[in-house]
């Protein structure tokens, strides 16, 4: 192979650190049509199969070798509704890249970048090419929560010609998209122009509805006149340490720090006050290592951290954030304090984080995870000065919705229990996917879950067979 894959321009360290501005910059037209002609056009595609909503890679890579990336981007719509978001944050070395064929002997295709350059020609362009809605049904399907599964499934239940709604808690649309992911990896306004295409494909969106508070999952039935409800309130209830010191001021979950940073716009200083604890000239650390907590850190520095740390128990090989976002972060400046776990955070008279007490570990045998499991190495604690600490160790179950809706089971850790192949639940008419049946995984899970619940529920639609 004697092209080598197109690198991703992007932001210079030093530059982007301060900043809440994307990292990666796209490819150029000449970079994206160089790595397409890396494709090698297999007539058995691994690529496709290992993509969770079954994009047709190779058909939309062909489109942009022939300099159509509009029809590219056309054909990436007939499986995904949220191109320009996934090129952005799906983790393709684990998923289509890494299912490449080329990736055996050299580095494999840049799917993910060919997918970001057509959606954003396409968005650029204005000439948005939406598939075409088949006839009604009059069928309404409720939706329950908009990030990716609740989004994927709306999109391929409006294609079929039903009616969807789709319900959000919060005073925006987008979910964890909008939420938790931070500007200098998924713009707002990216999140924001996928909606407006949904919304022109005649998807309702209706915000500030709490389902489980403001309506129960019956009210959408009885009331409401659903046939229909697909459950996709994900993950987002936030794990702590349960250590001493963790009601000190300063002391965030990832959940509520990140939260409060896209939302509330802390990334947007000049015209926003920083409706966050004031990272400026502090010590911040992250407790854990996984994208989320990448995230956090990343968004420490740029909010003006003097240091940012990631501590986290297990050494850096285990860590389960993309090596991407680990690379960038250590570009950036964070410090990585691996194999360090926090036993207790210290305050001052007035309940206000000063510093945080650390016991250094070392690797034992393989726990069930198949990783390796760490252990306290006796006599090793020793303090360090912090005044933030943000815990970023998981989330569970958002409770809501199991919580008013007792006949719908639920496992022991509050996720609903929903079929694995048809995510039908034990409710007639419900169905379940995403974060709140899998437990917290990627934007591109979600939205595989959306696409096998939206067939489900087509099925269930148009036979009445439960």
């Amino acid at each position: 192979m004697k092209i080598p894959r197109q690198a991703m321009p992007e932001q210079e360290a030093a530059v982007r650190a301060r900043n809440f501005g994307e990292v990666n910059l796209g490819l150029e037209v000449v970079a994206a049509e160089t790595e397409a002609q890396r494709c090698l056009s297999c007539a058995d595609p691994k690529c496709v199969g290992g993509c969770p909503v079954g994009v047709k890679i190779k058909d939309f890579v062909e489109l942009v070798l022939a300099g159509d990336y509009l029809k590219a981007a056309a054909k990436i719509r007939e499986d995904n509704v949220l191109p320009a978001v996934t090129g952005r944050v799906c983790p393709q070395e684990n998923q289509c890249e890494g299912a490449c064929i080329m990736g055996k002997r050299f580095s494999s295709l840049a799917i993910g970048n060919l997918e970001r350059f057509v959606a954003d020609y396409e968005r650029q362009s204005g000439q948005i090419g939406l598939p075409e809605r088949a006839p009604s049904t009059g069928k309404k399907v409720a939706i329950v929560g908009s990030g990716p599964a609740g989004l994927s499934c709306a999109g391929d239940l409006a294609l079929q010609g039903h009616q969807v709604t789709v319900f959000e808690a919060l005073h925006e649309i987008g979910g964890v998209l909008l939420y938790g992911i931070p500007e200098f990896r998924l713009p707002k306004d990216i999140v924001r122009g996928e909606i407006e295409n949904m919304k022109k494909m005649g998807i309702d969106f209706q915000t500030n509805v709490v389902v489980g508070k403001s309506m129960t999952i019956d009210e959408l039935f009885d009331e409401e006149a659903f046939d229909a409800v697909f459950i996709a309130t994900g993950a987002g209830l936030p794990q702590f340490l349960d250590i001493p010191g963790e009601h000190f001021g300063g002391v965030y979950s990832a959940n509520e720090f990140l939260t409060r940073v896209n939302l509330m716009k802390a990334y947007d200083s000049e015209h926003y006050d920083q409706p966050v604890y004031d990272c400026r000239d502090r010590n911040v650390a992250v407790v854990g290592g996984g994208n989320t907590a990448m995230d956090s850190v990343r968004s420490a520095m740029r909010l003006g951290a003097k240091n940012a740390y990631i501590i986290y128990r297990r050494s850096e090989e285990e860590m389960p954030a993309r090596k991407e976002e680990v690379h960038h972060a250590k570009d950036e400046g964070v410090e990585f304090m691996n194999l360090h776990n926090p036993i207790e955070f210290i305050g001052d008279e007035r309940g206000v984080l000063t510093g945080v007490k650390l016991i250094k570990m070392e690797l034992g045998e393989p726990d069930d995870s198949g990783r390796r499991r760490p252990k306290p190495i006796e006599g090793s604690e020793f303090e360090m000065p912090l005044d933030v600490a943000i815990i970023a160790v998981g989330t569970g179950a958002n409770p809501l919705v199991q919580s008013t809706t007792p006949d719908m089971a639920t496992n022991k850790w509050g996720y609903i229990v929903a079929d694995e192949k048809s995510l039908r639940t034990n409710k007639r008419g419900v169905f379940a996917g995403g974060d709140i049946v899998s437990g917290a995984a990627t934007v591109i899970l979600a939205m595989g879950a959306g696409r096998t619940a939206a067939r489900s529920i087509n099925d269930f639609l148009r036979t009445g067979e439960w």
